[in-house]
């Protein structure tokens, strides 16, 4: 409707590609123009889902690209994981007959005041099968806080057994089951991880942090367990997790780096208390209306997989 409103903020990107010199369009078209990016982009990702293999082997780069740009629509099309899987097939089979094992005092016990963030009628749905159906998949992680939010997102663009096997597959082909053990081990390897990039490229900041006592786990853990899911609203947050899905965490450190880079001047001015607040209050709501600028920026930032890994 903004974009509707206002003809000087409305690019036709259709018309960017093809003409250079055309990039701005008149207010009686702009709706027109909108609808038929709409209309295409529906359509090119109802292809890329029900084409998946194809586009994995052939159109690599291409899916990348369109990925990193995000699906631009809603629902999203987080079934990427659940692509060509048999053993997400068996887990949705075994679905029903976990759910049956499951006491519905267990929920209102240790759940109910966990993540006010869904609210209660919300909870329920999120608990039934992620919490304790996943508890009974993998006992060795079991239940744990951060893995809601994940699963709360699933849930909104899904039904409920293709999110369960989403999830399970995320969770052990993403890094996530790691990070989400009773020791998280793999959380203090990215924050380690994470530091090392800190103390390389923005140096500064990093002396700042130390002088302060601000630990990097003080507002970086939260972005790795629930993927910036309780960082951002959730317009930004479900890119970041698009291009999560398809690339894995290395999308968290370089999203992290980013808003390190563009608050840089604010924070090195902050004590330690002005910079909880300034995490809490000011970061998340940066790009709320410009997301694109935030994924502009994190692709741009430093990153040696190599390195990392050593």
């Amino acid at each position: 409707r903004l974009l509707e409103a206002d003809s000087k903020s409305m690019r036709s990107m259709n018309g960017s590609r093809r003409n250079s010199g055309s990039s701005l369009v008149s207010s009686s078209s702009a709706s027109s123009n909108l609808s038929h990016l709409e209309e295409d982009t529906w359509i090119l990702w109802g292809r890329i889902v029900n084409e998946w293999d194809e586009w994995r082997k052939k159109k690599e780069k291409l899916l990348k690209v369109r990925t990193e740009l995000g699906a631009g629509f809603e629902p999203r099309c987080p079934s990427q994981p659940n692509a060509g899987t048999g053993r997400c097939l068996l887990l949705h089979e075994e679905l029903p007959d976990l759910l049956k094992t499951l006491f519905l005092w267990w929920f209102f016990t240790l759940f109910w005041g966990d993540l006010p963030i869904f609210g209660r009628v919300a909870l329920l749905e999120v608990s039934v099968f992620s919490f304790q159906a996943y508890s009974l998949v993998d006992r060795e992680v079991g239940y744990c806080q951060g893995s809601a939010f994940i699963v709360g997102l699933l849930l909104m663009q899904m039904p409920e057994e293709e999110a369960f096997c989403v999830f399970v597959r995320l969770m052990q082909e993403y890094r996530l089951r790691e990070l989400f053990k009773p020791s998280m081990a793999e959380l203090g390897l990215c924050i380690y991880q994470f530091e090392y990039m800190l103390q390389e490229q923005l140096p500064e900041l990093n002396i700042h942090f130390r002088s302060q006592s601000f630990l990097t786990s003080m507002y970086a853990s939260s972005w790795f367990l629930t993927l910036f899911l309780t960082t951002f609203p959730l317009p930004v947050a479900t890119r970041v997790f698009d291009i999560f899905m398809y690339e894995g965490l290395e999308i968290v450190f370089r999203v992290g780096m980013a808003l390190l880079q563009f608050n840089q001047a604010e924070l090195v001015q902050l004590d330690m208390e002005g910079m909880s607040q300034y995490f809490q209050k000011v970061i998340p709501h940066q790009f709320d209306s410009c997301p694109d600028k935030l994924i502009l920026r994190a692709f741009q930032v430093k990153y040696n997989p190599k390195k990392m890994k050593r």
